[in-house]
């Protein structure tokens, strides 16, 4: 799953991407995209690891890509964005990285410091990047519909369909909101649609802000919200484990902006956990939520799928719960699951199976 982290010039964007991957802030300026492969923190993973004392432990991981900054405020700087949309459409998820702090020293986008401005205009110019691909999406369907080839059909539908889709965005609403089915999405799913996306927005504030509540109005209304202090963030993860821990309690914060970072755009994904323990590896396995034990087991191998007899199933919060798995299954919480057993985010599985 990949990630992409935009944002207007100076929203501190290549700083949270420095705190999460552990990278060099690139120069101001930049026109380079930076990617990182990025750890989801598992907590559930660390006690497991405890307790198993496997040989290798293997954390979900998120591919992140920084993109450089936006600058909507002449021609020049929206072509040199228009020129991304190519690899902005084909990731997974966007993180919009919107600035609410204030510093002297890093002058702010169009002079003034407004979050919801900023996330108003992101919102705006992804919308103007779907209408210009949905125009020249009907504009070529329009020309072929006519004619009489295998492909008449399903071009009829998706010319009806990209119409919908034109008219959702004229009225500032998101492709999402109008693609009503699982054919529909499939139908469009190699355009790479931006507002067919999920998106996370990354608030990024001031030591002074880590406790406010900044409103959007209803702008946010379906997506995840995060506040994170890029520069604070990029500041722990400069210290060794030791002095992070000792720091952060210092502040009173429980877990690192970086980590509900991470996790936020996980969830965002709509993408839950199950975990295994298989010749000394504890594994962490990254999947859509509503995934039946059948297509999870097909993620571990393509022959535990061909040969699937059973899932033997222990939930994550009974064996900290109970404390052995001798135990858990004493109390009978030691469960066999089925092909079409929808798999739970914390679930730890053995895969029976014989090819």
């Amino acid at each position: 799953m990949k990630a992409a982290l935009i944002g207007l010039l100076q929203s501190g964007k290549s700083t949270i991407f420095s705190a999460v991957s552990g990278r060099e802030i690139p120069p101001v300026g930049s026109t380079t995209i930076q990617e990182a492969i990025v750890p989801v923190p598992d907590e559930r993973l660390d006690w497991l690891s405890r307790y198993y004392k496997p040989k290798k432990t293997t954390y979900a991981t998120i591919d992140c890509l920084d993109l450089p900054g936006f600058n909507f405020a002449d021609e020049h700087g929206r072509a040199a964005a228009r020129r991304l949309n190519s690899q902005i459409r084909t990731v997974d998820l966007l993180v919009l990285v919107v600035r609410a702090f204030e510093d002297p020293a890093v002058p702010p986008y169009r002079n003034t410091v407004d979050p919801a401005r900023d996330f108003a205009e992101l919102k705006t110019e992804i919308l103007l990047a779907d209408l210009e691909l949905v125009a020249t999406r009907i504009e070529k369907l329009q020309k072929q519909v006519n004619k009489p080839t295998k492909t008449q059909p399903h071009d009829k539908a998706e010319l009806a369909l990209q119409q919908k889709l034109q008219e959702a965005i004229e009225a500032e609403k998101p492709i999402s909101s109008a693609v009503e089915t699982e054919a529909e999405r499939e139908m469009i799913k190699s355009l790479g649609f931006l507002t067919l996306k999920p998106i996370v927005v990354a608030v990024n504030v001031g030591e002074d802000q880590l406790n406010t509540n900044l409103d959007f109005g209803e702008g946010t209304a379906t997506v995840a919200v995060i506040t994170i202090c890029a520069k604070l963030e990029h500041e722990l993860a400069q210290l060794d484990a030791g002095s992070r821990a000792e720091f952060m309690a210092e502040l009173g914060i429980a877990k690192s902006a970086a980590s509900k970072f991470v996790n936020a755009c996980y969830s965002a994904l709509g993408l839950i956990s199950f975990l295994t323990v298989v010749s000394g590896e504890l594994r962490a396995w990254p999947v859509k939520r509503g995934i039946v034990a059948l297509d999870a087991a097909g993620k571990v191998h393509t022959d535990i799928k061909r040969g699937f007899i059973k899932a033997e199933t222990i939930a994550f919060d009974d064996l900290k719960q109970f404390g052995s798995e001798k135990a858990v299954k004493a109390a009978g919480k030691t469960r066999l699951e089925g092909k079409e057993y929808i798999v739970q985010d914390g679930d730890i599985i053995n895969f029976r199976f014989n090819v």
